[in-house]
């Protein structure tokens, strides 16, 4: 962030000064007491559940040197009626102080949105300064939280955005136009807030409609309701995918025996060969993705090329881990909708192993659709795993039928596993957050028998 006094930040945000005004913020802002560094501004909100102003004092601690709330705290505070509003016109008054030189690029889609952004960081990083978003605080507070974390150094600034409702990307956008705006899919994510896949198209289709002047829209060619938002702008845009018309197109896809992509990228004028060290066949898509938006920012095809194995994915997206007892982990419990369950599955599927179990959960927000969808992905299930272990997912179980295993819940799942898991067995992990599968990966981490070495795989 941008060194400033509490006046300044008072002035931006229309709030007034508690406490010692010429206090200086020199550290990104935070929500959470415990993530606050030396200079940080702490923004506390009167929660529900949990008054934010309680942990002034535990923010200053760690190194917070004021607060931004809506009531004076033992910091030297910003006093504002409404918090989350000032947040997001502080972070927009910061962006729109480095907007010269700084090239903005918003991500979004159904699913793929954080990967995305993860590659894209690697790319981006490859040639200049970057600050992209952490994990995926990709919503109304996210989004302002990764814009101050810009500073004058920053050249390059990826913003996941994440949609429940119309008219959420369209204030994100609000706040800091994007140069570069890439829509990857519209999927099923969110039906049971939007209702319709065409309503998900349409809350995807502003960031298009929200990009700067001279911006760029990047777009996956082999989806049609993403292709049509072409019509969305008069701006230029890029396309990416396996199509034969796209700008950026995946070739030749190969998967090693952990089922990690090799592939080739080609463009009009160049082609350059990757190797992924991610697990998937769709990773390589979402590489198309990043390289697109790569040469729309100005990093060459070979050079987003050489940039891509760098890339270190955020928590709990397929990540591959050794088990003590010679079985192999599939974690990617940080959340799931119809088709990235299937993903994940295809990805258990390809991996080199005796036995494959998938772990799975429910998939939430679905709508009036979520029954038929949990039983076609527990019948897609059973042609890629061996045993189906549905937890807290009746309809699921249902649909992969002799070879499930219903369990109620995350402990009952622990126990299974820990009790039947052997050297040679591949376990995939996957539901939505609510989930909080997780538990159960975290459990085999824990020190009983059977549990998991905490560290990547590394051979290819």
């Amino acid at each position: 962030m941008i060194p400033l006094s509490l006046g300044e930040i008072a002035s931006v945000v229309g709030g007034r000064v508690e406490g010692d005004g010429t206090v200086t913020v020199t550290a990104p802002a935070v929500l959470d007491s415990r993530q606050a560094e030396r200079g940080s501004l702490f923004v506390a909100f009167d929660g529900e559940h949990v008054d934010g102003h309680d942990y002034a004092v535990q923010a200053g601690r760690a190194g917070a040197v004021a607060v931004l709330g809506s009531r004076p705290t033992a910091l030297p505070t910003v006093v504002v009626e409404d918090a989350k509003a000032a947040l997001q016109a502080l972070a927009a008054h910061v962006v729109a102080r480095l907007r010269e030189g700084l090239t903005v690029v918003g991500v979004t889609g159904s699913r793929g949105k954080t990967s995305t952004k993860d590659l894209l960081a690697a790319v981006l990083s490859s040639a200049a300064p970057t600050v992209a978003t952490v994990g995926s605080l990709n919503n109304e507070l996210g989004v302002p939280l990764t814009m101050l974390r810009s500073d004058a150094a920053t050249r390059f600034l990826v913003l996941e955005m994440g949609v429940r409702r119309i008219g959420d990307i369209a204030k994100l956008t609000g706040l800091v136009a994007p140069d570069v705006g890439v829509v990857l899919n519209v999927g099923q994510a969110h039906l049971s807030h939007l209702r319709s896949r065409a309503a998900i198209a349409r809350a995807k289709g502003e960031l298009v409609q929200g990009l700067a002047p001279g911006g760029t829209a990047v777009l996956c060619a082999d989806d049609p309701r993403v292709a049509a938002m072409r019509s969305l702008t008069d701006r230029p845009a890029l396309t990416f995918g396996r199509a034969e018309h796209a700008d950026v197109r995946l070739l030749d896809v190969a998967l090693d025996r952990l089922a990690r992509p090799s592939f080739t990228l080609r463009t009009t004028v160049a082609r350059a060969p990757v190797a992924l060290p991610l697990v998937g066949a769709h990773q390589a898509l979402n590489a198309a993705a990043a390289a697109a938006v790569g040469l729309a920012a100005g990093v060459s095809l070979d050079a987003a090329a050489a940039a891509l194995p760098t890339v270190s994915l955020s928590k709990w997206r397929l990540e591959l881990r050794d088990l003590v007892g010679g079985a192999t982990l599939l974690d990617d419990s940080f959340n799931a909708d119809p088709d990235s369950t299937r993903a994940a599955l295809d990805a258990l599927a390809a991996i080199e192993g005796k036995r494959r179990i998938a772990v799975l959960g429910e998939m939430l927000e679905l709508g009036d659709g979520s029954e038929a969808e949990h039983r076609a992905v527990g019948e897609y299930a059973a042609v890629r795993a061996d045993v189906v272990v549905a937890v807290g997912a009746r309809t699921l179980a249902d649909g992969a039928g002799e070879r499930a295993v219903a369990l109620a819940d995350n402990a009952a799942a622990v126990q299974w596993l820990r009790g039947r898991l052997a050297a040679g067995d591949v376990v995939l992990v996957k539901a939505s957050r609510g989930a909080r599968l997780d538990e159960v990966a975290g459990a085999l981490v824990s020190g009983s028998r059977d549990v998991l070495v905490d560290r990547p795989m590394t051979d290819r």
